[in-house]
């Protein structure tokens, strides 16, 4: 029989995915130990700020180092919580664990802090979840360790909300793979079962359209994207221009680059101004010229994400 595992690591990328087992800790009063990148030299897996959370049980969600010290954090995390006391670890350049090597270099700090203030924690993934953005500040104690640390502050963004409006095998590829990469995704179509199959991936019902000649309105904000994944273009123009209305960072359609310029001289045409028009990114995907339903899905997917790389945390204060 194949050993059983003890301490289960999930791994999750997003502040709110790990602030959401916090908060399952704290409402049912259990213990837990909240672990931070706080230092960061050379290459990583991982941003300044990332979190994780390892339960009494030892069970972590999150991770700092995708696989290679997570194991040894997870260690010491259980026993910072048996003992109440703090911890700053380094791995790498500088770190007292010689057996233990960063296969990218340089250096990683974990704070691993057995008391966090939970209220201030709670209070960031409520923010989160209402798409605004938290910022969390972290001051690792003197006397914890002997390395020189200053504090740590740390904006986090929501998470990317992408809409999606489409019809056909594309569509459901494109919500499949955006939920399995961590969108939130919300979804329209005019047919009932391409909303069903697509049903489980989205945050809320998707959205059944009954008219090409108007658009639901949509909520999208700084850190959402949209894409229209027709190849009946009629449905396009009331939804781009409706996307156009909001300050969403990423708007996208399916399509030729004839297509492109026709959808264009359309939105123009209903008093789409120039400078709209230049949001609009057609046709979409990093690689031209697919065939295949998934392809698509991941070349279009990758031009989005390109688009918010680098703007989920920010460090704000060192």
């Amino acid at each position: 029989m194949p050993k059983k595992v003890t301490n289960l690591i999930t791994y999750k990328d997003h502040a709110v995915d790990v602030l959401a087992q916090v908060s399952t800790y704290v409402r049912a009063g259990r213990p837990f130990v909240l672990i931070t990148s706080v230092e960061i030299k050379g290459g990583s897996a991982r941003d300044v700020g990332s979190l994780a959370v390892v339960s009494e049980k030892g069970d972590m969600t999150g991770y700092m180092s995708n696989g290679c010290i997570d194991q040894d954090i997870l260690f010491h995390a259980t026993e910072c919580l048996r003992s109440g006391k703090a911890q700053l670890l380094r791995y790498g350049v500088g770190s007292p664990f010689h057996d233990l090597t960063l296969p990218c270099g340089g250096s990683l700090s974990v704070w691993i802090d057995p008391n966090p203030d939970k209220t201030t924690l709670m209070q960031a993934y409520t923010d989160l979840l209402a798409r605004r953005p938290a910022t969390l500040t972290f001051q690792p104690q003197q006397g914890v360790t002997s390395l020189d640390f200053p504090k740590l502050t740390v904006a986090y963004q929501p998470k990317v909300a992408l809409s999606l409006a489409g019809r056909g095998a594309i569509f459901r590829a494109t919500a499949k793979i955006g939920y399995t990469i961590g969108f939130d995704i919300s979804a329209f179509s005019p047919d009932p079962a391409d909303l069903e199959v697509v049903d489980p991936y989205c945050r809320e019902a998707p959205t059944h359209l009954l008219s090409n000649k108007s658009a639901v309105p949509l909520n999208l904000d700084q850190n959402s994207g949209f894409l229209t994944l027709f190849h009946d273009h009629d449905w396009e123009p009331a939804f781009i221009a409706a996307a156009l209305e909001t300050p969403a960072s990423f708007i996208g359609a399916l399509g030729s680059r004839r297509t492109q310029a026709a959808r264009l001289a359309q939105l123009s045409e209903m008093g789409v101004s120039e400078e709209n028009l230049k949001r609009v990114r057609g046709p979409i995907g990093l690689v031209p010229s697919l065939r295949d339903a998934n392809l698509i899905a991941i070349s279009a997917l990758a031009e989005v994400s390109e688009a918010f790389a680098y703007e989920q945390q920010v460090v704000l204060d060192v």
